[in-house]
């Protein structure tokens, strides 16, 4: 016997549908026992059949990949899944529920889902029973429309049966429809986009009369409501640890498997350029098939090009000399000559650039995947040290962000270097209110990244940054002095045998090795119970990593991990992966991804980990070196770069 029955519900315009099919045998899946019903069979992904392998299975209890799309409109932001993964653009779910008591009885029913890769415990961990002060900022939703609770069944008969049940949902942006993420009266949902990980999914059912009594708090049937018109509760505390684990005749049934969430960026779809910087009406005739500003690549591009901030302050004097120092082997005794050489008025006053025109420096080949980056050569009285770059599209909080990629080698065979640095980052999407980061309560943040030690205290800021920033430098940790000093040699230009400087023993053995400097931006805040300026140590895993901060007040800590250049930048490829955590970030590289190695690390107890959406940026840029004090080599007198300087990236996946 069948029953269909006809509930319609606001879900994004669309009538739903519950059924309603008595069965003569029990479903799979764990069973819950209240003493009015019985669950069994929770499935939130009836049509979702990619295994973890991504292979097409019809096991229902089976852990499921989903990799997000792409082609999904930009404001709706990423959706879980999207119109061109399933039929309907939503997931099928379905339980089978069995009422034992004595008459005919409705019931009631909503699904949670949770990111449980990048959460904080819903628990406090000096006491089980209280909520985690920061547990509301997990990312967990329910119903796409906020406004529908609790769905109450149609009458299921007390035949000792079990009856199907099913209904539609999806994963979305901004699943609290919180305003802070509102332009106008607009839900930009892509302010808070789906978390990347692995999901789990809570049914819980429970009485009519709980739902429409308000027995269960209204900030638990609608998750948009805060408690305290602050702080908002999250469900999963409250059904398994809080008040809703005493609520009689009410069950929860977890989904025993996950659904792991990838992303995976197509970089042969194309460079978006924007029109801020490159205006099609004059810039239009550089765009390529597959890099401009048009409605196809703006919907379809993951990334594009990366316009740099040139600090006008930073201008330094250059000598008048144009090298490949990597091809043409430059050696230390013509750096060292060519740095006496010149007279001041001889030098060449610049500062880095950008690109002159769009699409010119970066290439999105569609037939190998991969993205091209070319610092360009120069010609004389055409003095340029030219940036290079990209930056993604799509923000995301937490994450781990693994980079495959061949950028250029920085040392030639004789440990010069060619001015560049290597970096692969993560950036703030945006510094409006929408993207702020958790307020700082320990006298503030800085209010600005430049500023200095006079800067404005602010409550919260929209600044953040984690790096790898990959470059010729020293280490300033755990030595004492701070930078190190060594023997540049005299300028005097009438004594030659004044211009050839070793460097001291300990920089000569190193000279085939770059550093690779870990940084995370926390602009300063002091919150943290091991804050310090200076020189410290942080263990991780068995190895100690050295922290530096100029002082209390400087806006970064970075450490530094000696590398060797070919290793990294000799070879076909090299993997660079920031893993960013709730309390953590942890830097890791190597030569394939299953041996990637920690070179960096840092926890909550030492710095203010970020919280906020951030973008991937990826460049070869020419960084002054007034920034990295105490540097063997100095970028007014590394030559200007004969020809183009390539990089190239293969894979982006963040997981």
């Amino acid at each position: 016997m069948f029953v269909k029955i006809q509930h319609i519900i606001s879900l994004v315009g669309l009538a739903c549908f519950v059924l309603t099919t008595a069965c003569s045998h029990s479903p799979e899946g764990p069973e819950v026992i209240s003493g009015q019903f019985t669950v069994n069979g929770f499935n939130p992904l009836v049509n979702w059949k990619k295994d973890i392998a991504g292979e097409e299975m019809n096991n229902v209890f089976s852990d499921k990949l989903l990799y997000l799309d792409y082609t999904a409109p930009r404001r709706a932001g990423f959706l879980i899944p999207s119109p061109e993964q399933t039929e309907s653009g939503r997931f099928e779910m379905e339980f089978y529920i069995k009422n034992t008591g004595s008459s005919p009885q409705k019931f009631a029913y909503k699904i949670y889902y949770q990111n449980e890769s990048y959460k904080f415990p819903e628990r406090d961990a000096t006491d089980s029973i209280q909520l985690n002060e920061y547990a509301w900022e997990n990312f967990y939703g329910s119903w796409e429309d906020v406004n529908r609770t609790f769905v109450i069944t149609a009458e299921i008969p007390a035949d000792g049966k079990f009856h199907r049940i099913t209904d539609r949902f999806r994963i979305v942006g901004n699943p609290r429809d919180e305003t802070r993420y509102y332009t106008n009266e607009s839900n930009d949902r892509w302010k808070r986009n789906p978390r990347v990980g692995d999901y789990s999914f809570m049914l819980a059912v429970t009485m009519p009369e709980y739902v429409e009594s308000n027995v269960i708090p209204d900030y638990i049937l609608n998750i948009s409501l805060p408690k305290d018109s602050v702080s908002f509760v999250n469900p999963y505390f409250y059904f398994l640890y809080g008040e809703g684990r005493e609520l009689p005749n009410t069950v929860v049934n977890r989904f025993p498997n996950i659904l792991k969430v990838v992303a995976k960026p197509d970089l042969g779809a194309g460079i978006y350029i924007n029109p801020f910087y490159y205006p099609r009406d004059e810039y239009g005739d550089m765009f390529t098939g597959n890099c401009g500003n048009s409605e196809q690549i703006y919907d379809q591009a993951a990334f594009e090009q990366f316009i740099h901030y040139i600090d006008p302050t930073t201008k330094y004097s250059n000598i008048p000399v144009i090298a490949d120092v990597l091809k043409d082997n430059y050696s230390l005794t013509e750096y060292n000559w060519n740095k006496q050489f010149y007279r001041k008025e001889e030098l060449i006053a610049v500062v880095a650039t950008t690109a002159r025109n769009p699409c010119e420096t970066i290439i999105s080949d569609p037939e190998e995947d991969k993205i091209i980056m070319k610092n360009p050569g120069t010609e004389f009285g055409k003095w340029e040290k030219q940036n290079v770059g990209v930056i993604s599209r799509h923000g995301f909080t937490y994450g781990k962000w693994t980079v495959k990629a061949n950028l250029t080698e920085l040392l030639n065979k004789n440990g010069l270097w060619n001015g560049l640095t290597n970096a692969i980052w993560l950036f703030t999407q945006d510094q409006s209110p929408w993207n702020h980061r958790r307020d700082c309560n320990n006298l503030g943040y800085f209010a600005n990244y430049y500023g200095g030690d006079k800067d404005v205290r602010v409550k919260n800021v929209g600044y953040s940054e984690v790096d790898f920033e990959i470059l010729k430098t020293t280490k300033y940790c755990p030595s004492y002095i701070l930078p190190p000093a060594y023997n540049k040699g005299l300028i005097d230009q009438a004594n030659i045998t004044n211009w050839n400087i070793a460097l001291p023993e300990e920089i000569e053995e190193m000279k085939d090795e770059i550093l690779v400097a870990c940084t995370n931006w926390d602009m300063a805040c002091q919150d943290p119970v091991n804050y310090a300026g200076g020189c410290n140590p942080i263990e991780y895993d068995g190895q100690l990593f050295w922290q530096h901060k100029w002082g209390d007040t400087y806006r970064a800590i970075t450490s530094k991990s000696p590398e060797s250049d070919d290793e990294l930048f000799g070879g076909p490829y090299y993997y660079f992966q920031i893993d960013w955590q709730p309390e953590r970030i942890i830097w890791r590289i190597g030569p394939e991804k299953d041996q990637l190695r920690v070179v960096g690390y840092v926890d909550h107890t030492i710095t203010t980990i970020p919280n906020n959406q951030m973008l991937l940026i990826i460049t070869q840029e020419f960084h002054n070196t007034r920034w990295w004090i105490g540097s063997m080599f100095t970028q007014d007198n590394i030559p200007f770069p004969k020809n183009d300087i390539t990089g190239e990236i293969y894979e982006v996946v963040i997981e």
